[in-house]
C-alpha cells in the first residue's frame, strides 16, 4: 500500500510504473551516515524486486544488495539472467522463499532453486553466513504450517571483519519476517560531520523548539489564494528560522 518515511531514514526504492508493479524491496539509510553517498543503481538493476545501493568507504565504492524473491523466484531469475560486472558487494540479503536444509537442517529436502542462489552469490563473491543464533526466520500463524528459514544472508568472501549475522526473533512483532542484523565495519572519520547538532532532551534542544513553535506561530497564513503566496509564506518561514 505505500512505505514508511521517517526524518532520520533515506529510502532508497524504485519508483513503480504503475499499481501492478508495486514496491516489494527498499532500502532505508540512517542520515547520519548520509557522508557516505549512497546511491540506488538503477542503472545496473533495474527491477523492482532488487535493491542495489552503492556507497563509498575510504574513498572505495561498496555495494549491498537486498532481494526479495516471490514463490516463482522471479527477482533469482532475474540475477541468473542479467549480466552485471560488479565488485566490492559486501553482503546480499534479503526473503528468498526457499525453503532448504543448506540453511535449515530440520528440512529434510534440497531445492535446485537453491543451487542457482548459491551460484549467483558465488558470481559475486559472496558465501552463505551463519547466523550466530540459528532459528526461524519466518513464523506461520497458520495451523499445521510449522516455522521456516528463508531469510538469508550472504557476506564477501575474505572480510574477517565481516562475519556471521544475527537473527532478532523478538523482534517479528508487526511482522511473521524475524529481522535479520549485522555490522559493516567502516571508518569513522568519514562520517564524520562539521554540522551543528543539539543534544537530545537537553535546554538547547528545549529553546529551539519553542522558537520553532513561536516562529510558526508568527506566521501569516491567512491570505493564501496561489502557489506562489503559499512560497511566500514558506520562504519566510525559511528566513525565520535560519
Amino acid at each position: 500500500m505505500g512505505t514508511c518515511h521517517h526524518p532520520n531514514w533515506i529510502a532508497f526504492a524504485r519508483n513503480p510504473s504503475n499499481n501492478n508493479n508495486f514496491l516489494r524491496v527498499i532500502t532505508y539509510i540512517n542520515i547520519h551516515l548520509s557522508s557516505l553517498r549512497f546511491l540506488l543503481c538503477k542503472d545496473i538493476f533495474n527491477y523492482r524486486d532488487i535493491s542495489l545501493v552503492s556507497f563509498l568507504n575510504n574513498r572505495v565504492c561498496h555495494y549491498i544488495l537486498n532481494v526479495y524473491s516471490d514463490s516463482s523466484h522471479s527477482a533469482l531469475k532475474y540475477l541468473k539472467d542479467t549480466e552485471a560486472n560488479i565488485n566490492n558487494i559486501l553482503l546480499m540479503t534479503g526473503n528468498f522463499n526457499i525453503r532448504d536444509s543448506l540453511w535449515n537442517p530440520p528440512f529434510p529436502f534440497h531445492s535446485s532453486i537453491s543451487d542457482d542462489l548459491i551460484m549467483i552469490a558465488d558470481s559475486y563473491d559472496l558465501a552463505l553466513s551463519s547466523p550466530t543464533n540459528p532459528c526461524p526466520t519466518r513464523y506461520s500463524d497458520t495451523a499445521g504450517e510449522s516455522n521456516s528459514v528463508i531469510d538469508l544472508m550472504f557476506l564477501q568472501n575474505g572480510l574477517s571483519k565481516l562475519d556471521n549475522h544475527f537473527i532478532l526473533p523478538d523482534s517479528c512483532l508487526s511482522s511473521d519476517h524475524a529481522p535479520l542484523s549485522i555490522d559493516i565495519p567502516i571508518f569513522k572519520e568519514i562520517i564524520n560531520t562539521s554540522k551543528l547538532t543539539i543534544t537530545p532532551k537537553s535546554e538547547q534542544e528545549t529553546k529551539f523548539i519553542k522558537d520553532v513553535i513561536s516562529n510558526f506561530k508568527m506566521l501569516d497564513t491567512s491570505n493564501i489564494e496561489d502557489i506562489v503566496k503559499l512560497e511566500q509564506v514558506v520562504n519566510q518561514l525559511g528566513l525565520i528560522i535560519d
